[in-house]
């Protein structure tokens, strides 16, 4: 049975990732807005790193929680959901 602190944190740890998602949506919107009306290319450029970078922070946010994940079954003496290659393999592919 899962601790209430641990439950406590994964539930905020996937409302912050939700958070950072729906601001990326917010901001891929505007990107397409920007490109329909013919905004300057620079401009554009710049809103769409906006969207990668929190793309890419919703991302380690999600392998952060799966490390922690991980070292709290071991603690408990459980076998960890992923392993450390997978998650390796994760945080590679936001690289």
């Amino acid at each position: 049975m899962k601790d209430t602190a641990v439950v406590n944190e994964e539930d905020d740890s996937r409302a912050e990732v939700l958070n950072r998602l729906r601001r990326a949506q917010g901001q891929l919107a505007a990107v397409i807005a920007m490109i329909q009306a013919g905004r300057d290319r620079k401009d554009v450029v710049t809103q769409l790193a906006a969207v990668s970078h929190a793309l890419n922070r919703a991302g380690f946010k999600i392998v952060a929680g799966g490390m922690r994940q991980c070292l709290t079954e071991r603690q408990q003496g459980h076998i960890p959901p992923l392993t450390e290659a997978e998650l390796e393999k994760l945080f590679l592919a936001l690289a």
